[in-house]
This record gives C-alpha cells, sequence and structure tokens, in this order.
C-alpha cells in the first residue's frame, strides 16, 4: 500500500508536494477506511481529489502513470528522451531536475516493510535513483544509482546477494535515460528485494483511467468468467435496472465475437419480455461503468492501486456514490485514487472520512498546489463540507 508520494518539478507541480495515504487519529468509519499495515501505521484506502477545470488534479493522476512506465521502460538508445516533463511556465525550471519520490508496504520474505524509491531526473538521464527497504526499524540501501561523467555508477547494499560479476553487468547496462529496474530485468539474476518492488509496480500499481481510456480488456476477458461476469451484472444493474444479462454472441462467418445486453420489460400483460442489443446501442455509461467495474475488481483483489480521473465522467453521481461505497467494503489492502467535480460527495457524512479530501489550485504563477482537506481548523464546526467548498471556504473552484 502506498503512504505517500512526494514530487516535484513535474508537470503543473513547480514546488515540492507531498500527498500522503496515511490516517489521522480519528475512528469515524475506520472499519471501511483504514488499513493498520504494521502496528502503528494506519493507512487510508480511498483518496478524493476536488479542483477546477486546469488546476492540475489530472497532472497528479499522471505522476504514478509515469512512475509505473518508467521502471521497466528500455529506451531505444541513450539519446532517447526519458519521458519526464518540467514545469513549463517557469525558464528557471526547465535546467532543474525533477524529482520524484514514492514510500509504499510491500510483502518480502512472508513480512510487510515499508520501501522507498527517489528518481532524481531531467529530460535526458537520471542525476540519481535510490532504493532503501526497512528490514528492521533502521533502512537499509538495496542501490543507490549516481551520474558521473555521464556513465551511471551502482552501488548495491550489503544485504543484496549478487556476485561482483551480476553487478557489472546490471552497471553496464544501465544507460543513463533508464531505470536501474530496467537494467536487472536484462540480466538473468533474481534479487527478492528488487523482484519485491517490480511486482509491486507491475501487477499492484494498475494503469489509470482517465475519460478517454476504453478499458475493454477489464470487461470483455472478464466475461468469460462466470463469478466476474455476475459481479460486473450488479454494477450495470445499478446503472440501468433493465439489463438482466450480457450475452456474447459469435459470429460464424468471422468468428468475432458481439457483444449483447439483455433487457427485461414487462409487457401490456405484465409478463416479462426480453430484448438483446448490441453495444453499441447502449449508453456511454452503461459502457463504462460495465467496464469500470471489471477493473475495479482486477484492484481489489490484487490489493492494487488504481487512480482513476474525473470519475464522474458519463457516471449518475448516485452510481459514484455506489462504486466508492462498494469499494469500500469489498477491498482489504486496495488503494483508489479518484479526481472529481461532484461536490455530492461531500454532503455524503457516512461515506467519507475528512482525511480523505484534497484539492488542489493553481496559484498565480500557474503552478498547481495540493493540499488536505485537515490543513483547514474548526473542521468540526463546519455543518455542511459541500456548502463551504460550494462558497470557495477552501479554494480549488472556478473563478466565476
Amino acid at each position: 500500500m502506498i503512504a505517500e508520494i512526494k514530487f516535484k518539478n513535474m508537470f503543473s507541480f513547480k514546488d515540492e508536494t507531498l500527498f500522503s495515504f496515511e490516517a489521522n487519529n480519528e475512528k469515524e468509519m475506520e472499519e471501511y477506511h483504514v488499513v493498520e499495515v504494521v502496528p502503528g501505521v494506519r493507512l487510508l484506502k480511498l483518496a478524493v481529489v476536488y479542483g477546477a477545470n486546469a488546476s492540475g488534479k489530472s497532472n497528479f493522476i499522471k505522476i504514478s502513470d509515469f512512475l509505473k512506465r518508467f521502471i521497466v521502460r528500455v529506451p531505444a538508445h541513450k539519446k532517447e528522451e526519458t519521458g519526464i516533463v518540467p514545469f513549463l511556465m517557469d525558464r528557471g525550471c526547465l535546467n532543474q531536475p525533477s524529482e520524484l519520490s514514492i514510500s509504499f508496504y510491500n510483502t518480502i520474505n512472508q513480512q510487510t516493510v515499508k520501501f522507498v524509491y527517489t528518481l532524481v531526473l531531467t529530460r535526458f538521464f537520471i542525476q540519481k535513483e535510490t532504493l532503501t527497504y526497512y528490514p528492521g526499524q533502521q533502512p537499509a540501501m538495496i542501490f543507490e544509482r549516481t551520474m558521473d561523467n555521464n556513465i551511471s555508477t551502482i552501488r548495491f547494499g550489503t544485504k543484496v546477494k549478487l556476485s561482483a560479476a551480476a553487478k557489472e553487468e546490471i552497471t553496464l547496462k544501465c544507460l543513463p535515460n533508464m531505470s536501474v529496474f530496467a537494467a536487472y530485468m536484462q540480466v538473468n539474476v533474481s534479487v527478492p528485494e528488487i523482484e519485491s518492488v517490480l511486482n509491486y509496480f507491475n501487477k499492484q500499481v494498475m494503469p489509470a483511467v482517465t475519460p478517454g481510456l476504453s478499458l475493454e480488456k477489464y470487461s470483455e476477458q472478464y466475461l468469460q468468467q462466470e463469478e466476474t461476469k455476475d459481479y460486473i451484472l450488479r454494477y450495470l444493474k445499478e446503472a440501468d435496472f433493465n439489463i438482466s444479462n450480457i450475452i456474447e454472441k459469435e459470429d460464424d462467418a468471422s468468428f468475432n465475437v458481439d457483444m449483447l445486453f439483455q433487457h427485461i420489460v414487462k409487457n401490456e400483460e405484465g409478463k416479462d419480455v426480453f430484448y438483446d442489443f448490441p453495444a453499441l446501442l447502449e449508453s456511454q455509461g452503461t459502457i463504462r461503468t460495465m467496464r469500470l467495474a471489471g477493473c475495479i475488481k482486477e484492484t481489489i483483489e490484487n490489493n492494487a492501486f488504481l487512480a482513476i480521473d474525473e470519475i464522474e465522467s458519463s457516471l449518475h453521481p448516485k452510481l459514484i456514490e455506489y462504486i466508492i461505497e462498494r469499494f469500500l467494503k469489498e477491498s482489504e489492502r486496495a488503494q483508489l485514487l479518484i479526481t472529481t467535480h461532484y461536490d455530492g460527495l461531500l454532503g455524503e457524512d457516512d461515506l467519507l472520512r475528512k482525511d480523505t479530501i484534497w484539492f488542489t489550485e493553481k496559484n498565480s504563477n500557474g503552478a498547481t498546489d495540493l493540499f488536505p482537506l485537515t490543513d483547514f481548523k474548526g473542521l468540526n464546526r463546519i455543518s455542511s463540507l459541500q456548502k463551504a467548498y460550494k462558497f470557495g471556504k477552501f479554494g480549488a473552484v472556478p473563478n466565476l
């Protein structure tokens, strides 16, 4: 589970910014929201980010996606750009490196431990890259990579069991614009500490869901599994109560499989009548609900992290509430990060905790500020968070 993410000079974020999943001391709805990953460390399963259009919400979502892609990315040549985008509204930032650090808890040797991965990089090379973990109270280095005369130097920690030849081979394969993980994957060795982190980013950090993402693989492939099909149908019946089944019809001529949505209605005599419609005749909301359901189910099953940008896209507000409620009740150590404009969630006292709510706001120099609701004092005296947000008490609303 992710504990915190720190970043600087990335996309619309100029100054160092900290986002945290750590829960405060409140006991409100703790059963559904909070996981004690190790004694004394309480992490949240949900975070909701509000902000005006162009305030940087989507850029925040891009950060986890960048990290997931970058650590396994093998560039075609050493001059290829890293893919990082610095803050572009300050010429001074163009010549400064971007910084990114993530702290998370994962299992190694049947023990849950804390890992910290840090990157300092420019558009063309990595200045510094470190991976540490906490097998006990004190941190232990897994690797530290620095740049010297445009050549990567990698030091491995004393607990890492690697031959001198393997260390040299990893170093030789580590181009200036690629991660140590990507170089490690090209060498026939196995280091449990590194494998644990690679497995986490490959299987437990899901690709971000954006409004334009099709999500087909999260629905069509799962419909082959009866249990998952039933799960998706429960979601669909919340979106359209007439839907009773999803049928896959094979076209004998092309061997293509068409997806048909079976609707049930009452005729004039009060009897059930079934009609099958192809997906192209269904609403965007129905299709998006179906695909989101498959995506969320995989997230829950893998105790993974999923970011959804503008969750309200094509969805009814009550369906958003339903999705969040089901996720909180069904998940164990999965985490969901959503951005939204739907302020109705702030009026649901039995759905969100105050420490799950964050805001983005664009300041006068064009940079994004990210801040939690808990920064504001006197929250217990506010009768309606929704009304306070609408009147601009927390910022993060359009200037109209």
